[in-house]
């Protein structure tokens, strides 16, 4: 019986086309936006990933990682004396201005590191050496900066080259990779002390403080001592990026525009599917009552029903997660629109569009079950 259904939907091609068109809209809206919204909420934590620590010491009113309130220098050897920490860093991050070759401004993300340790350091260098840091006026490019500092010159910007900072020369030592910023600016290392140099001149310069702790001991036992005995804020990493997610939500209007997007995808299969299934349903219920009428039951017909909309479910959620991926195999290279496709995601959408499916189905059932077989011998 089950096979008879699928005959009977594959047979009428019109409506069968249209079922899957319809899904696949769904799925492909549904998927695409919500990977690009992964995307670009995984952009605000890159701070986190291009600098790695296991604790992040920052003043007390800091909610997310974004956002930086001055510390005093005396503050490292305060963290420093808390019981459990291995050893602390501190760290300088700022936005500030460089000048291209054009003579242009490009805004940058400045980020300064201890110079004898480099801790907080890129993971990927594309050429160079992060050790030459300790030279005078020395910065490591990511790709990006490299790019964008290299307006007005015949070959981008590479190692040996040099620009301004704050009208202060720095030369590049190395090429580096990062995630993007979540404000897009590009980043740029050097030492600490050299940071100071570069940044506007204020009474408090230090950032925020990158700790890890004594083997043996968890971070967030070192993160909730350091809280309790120096007044600061101390997040370990994990805690770090569930803040941040969550002033996101608090404070933008970028979940609400995602999620917008994706609720209307849903509504738009509820609303195609629906309409389609249930006038496939209409011209199909002379069948469906000569089947009553040979004995079939309305869980029956119901179980043939059901397996039509799941079908037509099935094949449209796999043609739009596939022109979903290929939506990613296009940007990725581009660098944006972000594009984060996770498994969670993928589940989340094929529930949806199950439920697309049922509802659809549930229109054709409850005709179905009103069905007199005597319908098959009307004219």
């Amino acid at each position: 019986m089950y096979r008879l259904a699928l005959l009977m939907l594959l047979g009428d091609r019109a409506k069968y086309l249209m079922l899957v068109g319809g899904l696949t809209f769904s799925a492909l809206l549904m998927t695409q936006q919500n990977a690009v919204f992964q995307g670009l909420v995984s952009w605000t934590t890159s701070h986190m990933r291009n600098m790695r620590a296991s604790v992040w010491v920052v003043e007390a009113r800091v909610e997310q990682v974004n956002e930086t309130k001055a510390l005093r220098d005396t503050d490292v050897n305060r963290v420093r004396s808390v019981r459990g920490v291995d050893f602390a860093m501190p760290l300088f991050q700022g936005v500030l201005k460089a000048r291209a070759a054009d003579g242009s401004d490009k805004q940058i993300q400045l980020i300064g590191l201890h110079a004898g340790t480099l801790f907080g350091r890129p993971t990927v260098v594309l050429r160079g050496r992060l050790e030459d840091l300790r030279l005078a006026n020395t910065v490591v490019l990511d790709e990006l900066a490299a790019l964008r500092l290299s307006a007005g010159r015949t070959r981008p910007l590479d190692i040996g080259d040099s620009f301004e900072i704050n009208d202060r020369e720095a030369r590049v030592v190395a090429i580096c990779r990062t995630e993007r910023h979540f404000f897009g600016f590009p980043y740029v290392f050097c030492a600490y002390d050299q940071a100071l140099q570069f940044a506007p001149r204020q009474r408090k310069m230090l950032s925020m403080i990158l700790a890890e702790p004594k083997p043996g001991i968890t971070p967030e036992r070192v993160a909730a001592d350091i809280q309790r005995e120096t007044g600061l804020r101390a997040y370990t990493t994990p805690q770090f990026e569930k803040a941040t997610y969550a002033w996101v939500w608090k404070n933008t209007g970028i979940p609400a525009s995602f999620m917008t997007t994706i609720i209307l995808g849903f509504v738009v299969g509820v609303a195609i599917a629906g309409q389609t299934f249930y006038s496939f349903v209409l011209e199909n219920l002379r069948h469906l009552g000569a089947l009553k009428a040979m004995g079939a039951s309305n869980r029956l017909l119901a179980g043939m029903l059901l397996a039509q909309a799941l079908t037509v479910g099935v094949i449209g959620y796999g043609i739009g997660l596939g022109l979903t991926a290929v939506f990613g195999f296009v940007v990725l290279p581009l660098g944006q629109p972000p594009f984060l496709l996770q498994p969670a995601s993928m589940a989340r959408t094929l529930v949806a569009i199950l439920v697309i499916c049922t509802l659809a189905a549930l229109f054709g059932i409850r005709k179905v079950a009103k069905l007199e077989p005597a319908v098959v011998f009307r004219g």
